[in-house]
């Protein structure tokens, strides 16, 4: 039991990101990351000594999070992301913009569907293999891989630079090539 707290310790830092990730709030992350911590610690019982704690306790905070939000949407401000990041008002322009650029990403990825923000987050931020983070969606890894690159192509849209013009479609075998704007197929 010792080490099963000793552990679960070592790994806050990475349930705060996560519950980060999935809140868009510091101060819900926090309460996220409390919730889960108190419902393994009253379940530990249940947890198998030699298995993953960290895919343990990633399933028990998407598990609240998911049933807090049935009534309610929780999405993330500019302020917050910006406070997050310990903004202060008078910085160099140079940091004024990457925290800008920062707060655009921080809110296309907020705006991602729940499944294709939790897959690109464990893959992208957390670091897990494919297999893994199927595993601790408890989902086939081709639908991960599926959300994964719905989510990704999501995000390279949003952040394309102004007339990089769409993808036009490929003919059979060749692959896709930039249409100029206003180019209609």
């Amino acid at each position: 039991m010792d080490r099963f707290r000793i552990d679960l310790v070592a790994l806050l830092p990475r349930f705060r990101r996560f519950g980060y990730a999935l809140t868009g709030s510091v101060d819900a992350a926090y309460d996220l990351v409390q919730a889960a911590c108190e419902r393994a610690l009253s379940r530990a019982h249940q947890w198998t000594a030699g298995t993953r704690l960290d895919s343990w306790m990633y399933t028990i905070m998407r598990s609240i999070w998911h049933n807090n939000r049935r009534g309610e949407r929780v999405r993330s401000t500019a302020g917050d992301a910006l406070r997050a990041f310990g903004a202060q008002a008078n910085e160099q322009v140079p940091q004024a913009e990457a925290r800008l650029l920062l707060s655009q990403v921080e809110t296309a990825v907020a705006a991602l569907p729940d499944g294709q923000r939790e897959a690109l987050l464990l893959v992208c931020a957390e670091g897990y293999s494919y297999r893994e983070a199927a595993d601790i969606l408890q989902l086939p890894i081709g639908t991960l891989m599926s959300r994964l690159a719905r989510a990704r192509r999501r995000l390279a849209e949003e952040f394309a630079p102004e007339g990089a013009g769409e993808l036009a479609p490929a003919s059979e075998g060749a692959p896709p090539t930039k249409r100029p704007p206003g180019d209609a197929a």
